[in-house]
């Protein structure tokens, strides 16, 4: 179905308003379809695709995805158009991805998303911790916009966290962290300050009053938790190529950048195994 408006969109809300709902904002040509039957895989209820109209889509998602005619381009196109969607369908499971990016959770093979979302809300959780993992090909000349499903890698190390410090009191907020790593970290100094932390509230329910904030976190602060306090929660993964992309089509960086692979690169291997072995995601209590 395609919708030639975000406003015409919200307004068709009897059609779509159902969850785990899945927004997908398309910055470019770059596998849009991929992407969408990625997340048809998972088994989201809906998919919404917010893209120009001058974007294609497969012929086989026009009955799955729901394409919303949006200027991507626009400052923060995205947070504008989670916290319409949240005011428009409180009480739904949600995640937001870009094109290119590829969500992965625990056992994610064998079970779908609505498993994995409905153990999470039994423990009490409305929110969970995204780690935005970095893929890149290994042959920037064979692959100059540095995307390649077939030969995607991944850094098996180097990730670490910082305490996130309340601005107001000074002192670090509880079970709050300030996620680093990856290609924005080994080449952080093309990437603004702001933009280097990899974690992002990448599976949230939606609830009256809730709003995404531009860096990635809500505005109620235990939506920005990675656990509740009495144990460890699952964690998921969003393994993603837009910052190999932006790096390469960055004039300040592409000149500079021969090849993203370093000694503790690896073969990306499409599954949450790996990301588990890796320490990229947390099974929590979920077996």
């Amino acid at each position: 179905m395609h919708h030639k408006s975000i406003d015409l969109f919200l307004q068709d809300s009897a059609t779509w308003a159902r969850g785990p709902l899945a927004l997908v904002f398309v910055e470019d040509e770059v596998e849009i379809d991929t992407t969408l039957r990625h997340l048809r895989d998972c088994r989201f209820a809906t998919i919404a695709a917010f893209m120009p109209d001058a974007f294609p889509l497969a012929a086989d998602l026009g009955p799955d995805v729901h394409r919303v005619s949006y200027d991507t381009a626009q400052p923060d196109a995205a947070v504008r158009a989670v916290n319409r969607v949240i005011a428009t369908a409180p009480g739904l499971w949600m995640h937001y991805c870009y094109n290119a990016e590829y969500l992965f959770y625990p056992f994610c093979e064998t079970r779908s998303i609505g498993e994995m979302l409905a153990f999470h809300a039994e423990e009490r959780r409305d929110a969970m911790l995204t780690y935005v993992v970095d893929l890149y090909a290994d042959d920037l000349e064979t692959c100059p916009n540095a995307v390649s499903l077939e030969r995607a890698h991944l850094d098996r190390t180097g990730y670490y966290a910082l305490a996130r410090t309340d601005p107001e009191t000074g002192h670090a907020k509880e079970r709050q962290l300030d996620f680093f790593g990856g290609l924005r970290w080994r080449f952080e100094e093309h990437v603004p300050r702001p933009s280097r932390r990899i974690d992002r509230i990448g599976l949230f329910k939606s609830k009256p009053g809730l709003n995404l904030r531009p860096n990635h976190t809500f505005d109620d602060d235990e939506y920005n938790t990675f656990a509740c306090p009495w144990h460890h929660n699952l964690t998921a993964a969003i393994c993603s190529f837009r910052t190999a992309k932006a790096l390469k089509r960055n004039p300040g960086s592409t000149y500079d950048i021969r090849t993203f692979r370093w000694h503790n690169s690896a073969p990306f291997d499409w599954h949450s195994r790996q990301l588990l072995d890796f320490g990229l995601m947390e099974p929590g209590q979920w077996f």
